[in-house]
């Protein structure tokens, strides 16, 4: 098993005294600002993103014995849940660029009881520095690749990290559709510019733009925006991976009922400001109470409609 490497040495207490490092950006959003801070909504949070590592774990395979990497670890979600599947026969190494998160994981690993099973290291999908050859049955992510500036150097190091036979396990939200349909708003209101239209429209899309490229070159420059699921595809195909298999789960609904303010506070991506930070900074007054107006209702209610788009991805690196 590897030794703890460069979060060892860049620890700053003992995780299990309470909260000991300053928090990342990383961090900020995934302990608050996803939730926009509020419990209650935090674990409406926590059943979405629970039943993502589920499918995760369904496409990982696991058995008593392996050893799993999981990839930008975040609080450990992933990992935690597959020694809840498989119980203390697991060996895991978890890995993410954020220290505070990784403080969070190895906190929670003791209150499990599984330290001892888990090593934590800091480093990126890109580096996977600590990680060695051939060393893991199977690699898990969730979210980590729409983060990374070369994903097929990524690829590349889940397939050398990974024994022959070994298995990729990955979710990873789909935004370029949603960008590609905000450019394509924002270049129609902007031809109707002396056109009175919707108001509330032409809201709406200056807070959208504010938290998704809303051009055609935004997205090709942004990472979270600049791929699609049959890029993964591509990537891992290139690296030598075999018996490929994506599913794209497109879910339309309406989004839970949360207290205004909450949602004002939450941010959809560690990137993305806030509705609240966006009002203070881009909108007027009378624009965040036209905007309040108009939403407001959906939002307590509940009949606000959202459109995600997941793709999972499993594959295997081959034994020759």
């Amino acid at each position: 098993m590897i030794m703890d490497g460069e979060f060892e040495r860049t620890r700053t207490d003992d995780p299990t005294t309470g909260s000991t490092f300053v928090p990342d950006m990383w961090s900020d959003w995934l302990l608050g600002r996803r939730h926009g801070n509020d419990p209650a909504y935090a674990m409406v949070m926590n059943g979405m993103v629970e039943r993502i590592r589920d499918r995760v774990l369904d496409g990982a395979s696991l058995q008593p014995g392996m050893v799993l990497v999981d990839v930008g670890a975040g609080d450990g979600l992933i990992t935690f849940g597959a020694f809840e599947r498989i119980g203390p026969r697991l060996r895991a190494i978890l890995t993410d660029v954020s220290i505070p998160l990784l403080g969070t994981a190895e906190k929670r690993s003791f209150e499990l009881g599984i330290r001892h099973h888990c090593a934590f290291l800091r480093t990126g999908a890109e580096q996977m520095d600590g990680v060695e050859d051939a060393s893991a049955d199977i690699v898990v992510t969730r979210a980590v690749l729409a983060y990374v500036a070369d994903r097929q150097v990524a690829a590349r190091q889940f397939h050398r990290v990974l024994k022959p036979g070994g298995r990729i396990s990955i979710a990873e939200p789909i935004n370029q559709q949603h960008a590609i349909n905000l450019a394509a708003l924002t270049a129609s209101l902007e031809k109707k510019n002396a056109e009175p239209g919707n108001r509330h429209v032409r809201l709406l899309q200056r807070c959208l733009s504010a938290q998704l490229p809303s051009t055609l070159a935004e997205i090709e420059q942004n990472s979270l925006t600049n791929f699609s699921e049959k890029d993964l595809i591509v990537w891992f195909q290139k690296t030598g991976f075999i018996d490929i298999h994506l599913e794209l789960h497109i879910d339309l609904r309406n989004a839970p009922a949360m207290p205004w303010a909450t949602y004002i506070d939450t941010a959809p991506n560690p990137c993305a400001p806030t509705l609240r930070e966006i009002f203070e900074s881009r909108f007027s007054e009378s624009e965040r109470n036209e905007f309040e107006q108009a939403m407001r209702p959906h939002v307590e209610s509940g009949q606000r409609a959202e459109r995600n788009m997941i793709a999972y991805l499993t594959a295997v690196k081959p034994f020759r």
